[in-house]
């Protein structure tokens, strides 16, 4: 089984890590994770315009795991800016603020062209919009076309395709039309106002933040970490008790662990499994893999191992006095072995680094530091 793990993991990366961005020279960097086909995964890391070429290159542009380093699949905001003439300075402060902060906007002004049929144009930017916007004003509010626009955006508020924000400048709140009094329509002029409409848009709430959940206190890293609350107790609890951030440290069994995450055994063996790329056995022992470190360090610890694996990287190639032995490293750099570990297997896992493992050395998870010198190239070429 390893042998054909192997054997695929090396196909893979040299069937994609051959492609190269033909405008910048960048290699795509590929990760395989896992020790059986049951739970082999595979994610390539790269510029959003590389990944691209990748898709294209392997005819699937249903890969959620072909994904640009550091970036996470959400919808981009589209908003249909509904306001007449008169208000069209705001408007346009309006729709510049909210385009320079990730709302893609439809603002006629730019949207629609000499020649344009204007129905057309309209009509598709409000069958495209998540969020129906219009600028209620003395001047707008009886305007028979913003008062179609509205129609069509509360149509499709109703049919739940679409949020409808209305907000105010220099109307009162009572002379909102009567079918909106019943909605909260803040006032806009100010910087201010819309940058709390942006937020409003992007759901940024006003709240304070959440405290954490009573038995799982690595939930909060959630929407940081992309996994669920009770594997982030999990991954916490390794991050923060192992010694050396290596293949084993701590070594703990199911039971011990689900008393000290706060989570029943039931919810620590499904943490576990969603956590199956990151360990060697989960069944009755949670043997923790060293790429768990690599992944999770920089949401618990103050360093962040893809920083340093770029810096390790960037040494060895550049220094040629830099030495291979992993302690001499760590003493040159000022790093226990905790921190080291994870950078030199951050670039070990993804094929850049010779495999100097051995037993005996309790302390860093490779004896040596040594790099293959045209996959660092290509590495540190995308990431210049």
């Amino acid at each position: 089984m390893q042998a054909a793990l192997a054997s695929l993991e090396a196909q893979i990366r040299e069937k994609l890590g051959s492609i190269r961005n033909p405008e910048t020279g960048e290699f795509p960097t590929v990760v395989m994770r896992g020790d059986s086909l049951d739970n082999l995964h595979m994610h390539v890391e790269g510029s959003p315009e590389l990944i691209e070429l990748v898709r294209k290159r392997m005819g699937d542009d249903n890969d959620e795991e072909l994904m640009p380093e550091n970036e996470t699949p959400e919808e981009t905001p589209r908003v249909f800016l509904s306001y007449t003439s008169d208000d069209a300075a705001l408007a346009e402060r309006i729709a510049t603020a909210l385009q320079a902060n990730g709302i893609e906007t439809w603002w006629d002004k730019w949207c629609i062209a000499a020649g344009d049929s204007l129905r057309q144009k309209i009509d598709t930017g409000l069958g495209d919009c998540t969020h129906f916007l219009v600028l209620l004003t003395p001047q707008s509010v009886g305007k028979p076309w913003v008062n179609q626009e509205m129609d069509a955006g509360l149509v499709r508020k109703l049919s739940n395709k679409c949020s409808f924000l209305p907000v105010r400048h220099k109307l009162p709140p009572q002379d909102l039309p009567p079918l909106l009094s019943g909605m909260h329509a803040p006032e806009v002029s100010a910087d201010e106002d819309i940058a709390q409409l942006i937020n409003d848009i992007h759901g940024i709430s006003r709240k304070p933040k959440l405290g954490p959940r009573p038995h799982a206190h690595a939930a909060e890293a959630t929407t940081q970490t992309g996994y669920s609350a009770a594997a982030n107790a999990v991954a916490c609890y390794f991050v923060e008790n192992s010694k050396y951030g290596r293949f084993g440290d701590p070594i703990i069994d199911v039971e011990p662990l689900a008393q000290e995450t706060g989570l029943t055994i039931d919810d620590t063996k499904d943490a576990l499994f969603e956590l199956s790329a990151f360990f060697k056995d989960t069944k009755i022992h949670a043997l923790v893999k060293a790429s768990l470190f690599t992944e999770f360090d920089r949401h618990w610890k103050p360093w962040d191992p893809r920083e340093d694996a770029q810096k390790l990287a960037a040494d060895i190639m550049n220094n040629s006095d830099l030495p291979a032995d992993s302690k001499a490293i760590a003493e040159r750099y000022g790093w226990e072995p905790r921190r080291l570990n994870p950078a030199a297997h951050y670039l070990f896992e993804r094929g850049l680094l010779v495999d100097y493992k051995v037993l005996g050395n309790p302390e860093f998870e490779l004896h040596r530091i040594v790099g293959k010198a045209d996959e660092l190239r290509r590495f540190l070429k995308g990431r210049q």
